[in-house]
Formats: structure tokens, C-alpha cells, sequence
């Protein structure tokens, strides 16, 4: 009795179903889902669908912060005395062509002061108002545009006494007149800062 009733449910199921199938040409209506296409340059059908955006929020460890804090107080520094250091590199190329076919010492040192003095007229102002750590910047940057740090620059230049004293007061500032740039080392960071201000303002080497 029970294989009986299970065949009138199943013939019942199957003559319900035969009138959707016959007007979708043999189809059911979840045969076929219509989806986003996309078509290839090559004639290719590629289904695609947009996802929702979704919005991810984390926050800055300690470790995280302290260092975005640090790069964002060098990046400044970098952006604030950059075009110092380009405009030492400028003016020591001009001294040192007027220097190069001077031989008395005495006509030397009225080249160099005669600059010494058109520095100070230009820079005094503006430099005094860096900080300490913006000098430390500085003097890296100086080396980086020169090829000499700021002791090897003020020996030249004003002697060895003088490139004593100011190191002992840059020793007691906190900083070294003698501080090298290595653009592969310790300094990779502030390096990468200044090739994105040459991108930005046009700057060149030399």
C-alpha cells in the first residue's frame, strides 16, 4: 500500500511541474541566474559581481606610534632645512671657484669673509630659529650635499681653532660638527624624505 501512495505523490509532483517546464522551454526558473559580465578586449565572457566595501580599523601599538611620531618630527626637520643645505652646497661651489686660482693668503680670506658675511646677512635669522634637533638635520644635510661635514668645512675655511670651538659647543648642545650622512645606513630614512622634497620642489644634485 505504502509503494502505491509513494508513486500518486511522485506522478502528482511530476504532472505539476511539467506545465512550468513546457514554457521556459524545458527549463525550471532557477536554471539559469543572470549575472554581471565583463567582455575582454579578446572577445572573452568573464562573470563578475560587486562586492561591498568594507572598512578595516585597527589601532597604532605603542612601537607603531613612537616611530610615526619620530618619522613625521625628521620629515619636517628634512622639509625646514633642506633648502639650507642646498644653499651651502651652492655657496661653497662659488667659494671654492674663487678660491681656485688664489694662492695669497690674505686675498683668501677677503674672498671667504666677503661670503661669511652675505651668509649671515641671508641665513643668520632663519637659523637661529631651528632647533636643536633640526641642526643635528641640518649638518647631516650639509655633509650630504657637500662631501664634508661641518668641522671638516669650518677648518677650511676659518682654521683649526675655530672648528675646535664650535665643536665643543655643538659637544655641548647635544650634537657633533664631525656627524657623517650615510644614506644606506642610519640615515635610509631621512634619505628616502629627500628624494621625495627633490620630486616635489624640483630640486637636482649638484
Amino acid at each position: 500500500m505504502r509503494h502505491i501512495v509513494f508513486w500518486l505523490v511522485l506522478c502528482f509532483f511530476l504532472a505539476s511541474v511539467q506545465p512550468v517546464r513546457s514554457q521556459t522551454n524545458g527549463r525550471g526558473p532557477l536554471d539559469t541566474i543572470k549575472v554581471y559580465a565583463l567582455v575582454t578586449p579578446t572577445g572573452d565572457t568573464i562573470p563578475y559581481d560587486y562586492l561591498p566595501t568594507v572598512e578595516v580599523i585597527g589601532k597604532l601599538t605603542r612601537q607603531w606610534k613612537n616611530y610615526w611620531a619620530n618619522w613625521t618630527r625628521l620629515r619636517n626637520a628634512v622639509y625646514v632645512t633642506y633648502p639650507y643645505a642646498k644653499a651651502a652646497g651652492r655657496i661653497m661651489n662659488e667659494i671654492n671657484l674663487r678660491l681656485a686660482n688664489v694662492s695669497d693668503k690674505k686675498q683668501r680670506r677677503i674672498i671667504i669673509r666677503s661670503k661669511e658675511k652675505e651668509l649671515k646677512k641671508q641665513f643668520t635669522d632663519k637659523l637661529t630659529q631651528l632647533s636643536v634637533y633640526q641642526g643635528k638635520v641640518l649638518m647631516k644635510l650639509i655633509n650630504r650635499e657637500t662631501g664634508n661635514n661641518c668641522y671638516e668645512i669650518i677648518e677650511e675655511y676659518k682654521g683649526f681653532i675655530t672648528a675646535a670651538f664650535w665643536q665643543t659647543v655643538a659637544v655641548v648642545f647635544g650634537s657633533n660638527l664631525k656627524q657623517s650622512y650615510d644614506a644606506k645606513g642610519n640615515d635610509a630614512e631621512m634619505e628616502r624624505i629627500v628624494k621625495d622634497v627633490e620630486k616635489m620642489y624640483g630640486y637636482s644634485r649638484g
